[in-house]
């Protein structure tokens, strides 16, 4: 007769298909819209159990949220050590991959101090690789900024980005094709050096001319609080 699983082997799997649950769920609704017994019942477990493991609601999204971290670390440095240090390998080889970003995006969305915490982290990462590079940009935080937020959009526009180009993007299929048009996207420049001299001396000439000489203006500044931008 061959023994069953031992309880301790049961209490982590059921652990494991918990967290999948939440991640799946978290990356789909948000944690506001995803109730401990939808998770339960995605698991095939009860609500108490998921209590009995995590706590709460908060305490089993910062779970996902270190386990989702800590994979995607994972997953990077094995394809480094096995020669791959393009990131395009990472959905080829981990197609779990897509999942847990999908998640962390979602995660940030909803106010949470870990994924926040990895947006720093990739942002001070992205700085000091075009100082590697010697890259010159007019502004390398802002630069690394939005590249960053826009391949965010990737995740939080997927619904729509599937439909117009009528395969799910989550797939291989959709996937495949929403990452050629960002490919060519990089590697196609959109301005002319003259253009951009143009467009850059406009916006010198913008902020020369703002009440603070810094980044926003408004058209009634009189209307608003000078420290606070709230209406008087």
């Amino acid at each position: 007769m061959v023994a069953g699983p031992s309880p301790a082997a049961e209490d982590l799997t059921a652990r494991a298909r918990i967290r999948d649950a939440a991640l799946q769920l978290f990356a789909e609704r948000g944690i506001g819209k995803a109730p401990i017994r939808d998770i339960a019942a995605e698991a095939g477990v009860s609500p108490g159990l998921v209590r009995h493991h995590f706590g709460s609601k908060e305490a089993l999204r910062d779970a996902c949220d270190a386990y989702a971290m800590d994979r995607l670390d994972e997953i990077r440095a094995e394809l480094f050590q096995a020669g791959h240090v393009n990131s395009g390998f990472l959905i080829e080889v981990h197609p779990s991959v897509l999942r847990l970003q999908r998640y962390l995006v979602r995660s940030m969305m909803d106010g949470s101090d870990r994924a926040t915490a990895m947006f720093d982290r990739n942002l001070r990462l992205g700085e000091e690789w075009l100082a590697e590079q010697g890259i010159a940009v007019s502004d390398p935080r802002a630069y690394v900024a939005v590249m960053l937020v826009m391949q965010m959009g990737l995740y939080t526009m997927h619904e729509q980005l599937s439909r117009v180009l009528g395969a799910d993007v989550q797939e291989t299929e959709g996937y495949v094709r929403m990452t050629r048009g960002l490919v060519d996207f990089y590697s196609h420049a959109l301005l002319s050096p003259e253009v951009a001299a143009e467009l850059h001396a406009t916006l010198e000439r913008l902020q020369r001319g703002s009440p603070t000489g810094g980044a926003r203006h408004t058209a009634h500044p009189k209307e608003y609080d000078d420290d606070r931008g709230d209406p008087r």
